[in-house]
């Protein structure tokens, strides 16, 4: 059974979630605070976190940078902002989804489950090319035989142009890879993790250019340049 961590002030939203939740058959823990959050996740992980943005001690926003340090378990922002800024900071910090208040808690459950559907071990264990091996259940992709330190973000869209070498991926179809919905507005994270991405594969070979812009396009895996 899935163990959701919710971590809300409002006594109410969180029940709410609970009641929702539990409905649907995951585990629930509820805590208002994010210190108390962040404990929680490094002695007893959740399987995935519903972080209130606003928390009355330190922000969601800092609350999901610390997690990041040690943890890349799947966080979905609550927020009664509705801002671009907003949203596009929280997934580049490393938020799978953003929800603003007020929502529906069953929209909610149907979110958690496609998440956690999503980041679900595939069963083939190792897939890869010449250059860059992709193991799918350590969530690992090596390049020239040294593994990068990739976030879950930056694994899914190198891991999508891998797969297709030389196709040219539009940032709509990229953030549908991220789960991302392609009219919310955050192309511009696309681009944040492909310049993440590159200066990561530049520490192993300074010359390479493996992903390539294809400007108006997108952007391809190209061999090579690898």
């Amino acid at each position: 059974m899935p163990h959701i961590l919710i971590v809300e002030d409002e006594a109410a939203i969180a029940d709410t979630l609970v009641f929702a939740l539990q409905g649907e058959g995951f585990d629930t823990t509820w805590l208002s605070l994010g210190a108390a959050a962040l404990e929680h996740q490094k002695n007893t992980p959740a399987d995935l976190i519903i972080l209130d943005v606003g928390l009355p001690d330190i922000s969601g926003f800092e609350t999901c940078k610390n997690i990041r340090r040690f943890s890349d378990v799947p966080v979905i922002f609550l927020t009664a902002r509705d801002g671009e800024i907003d949203r596009v900071v929280g997934l580049e910090i490393g938020a799978d989804d953003y929800v603003v208040k007020p929502f529906s808690p069953r929209e909610v459950a149907a979110r958690v489950r496609a998440i956690l559907k999503r980041v679900a071990p595939r069963p083939i264990a190792e897939t890869g090319t010449a250059l860059f091996q992709v193991d799918h259940d350590r969530v690992q992709i090596s390049y020239r035989g040294k593994p990068l330190n990739l976030t879950r973000h930056e694994f899914r869209l190198l891991n999508c142009l891998l797969e297709q070498p030389e196709r040219v991926f539009s940032r709509e179809q990229l953030l549908d890879a991220l789960g991302v919905a392609s009219d919310a507005g955050y192309e511009r994270t696309v681009d944040s993790h492909i310049k993440s991405l590159r200066a990561k594969l530049r520490l192993v070979r300074a010359e390479a250019e493996p992903i390539q812009t294809h400007r108006g396009l997108g952007y391809s895996y190209s061999p090579g340049h690898s």
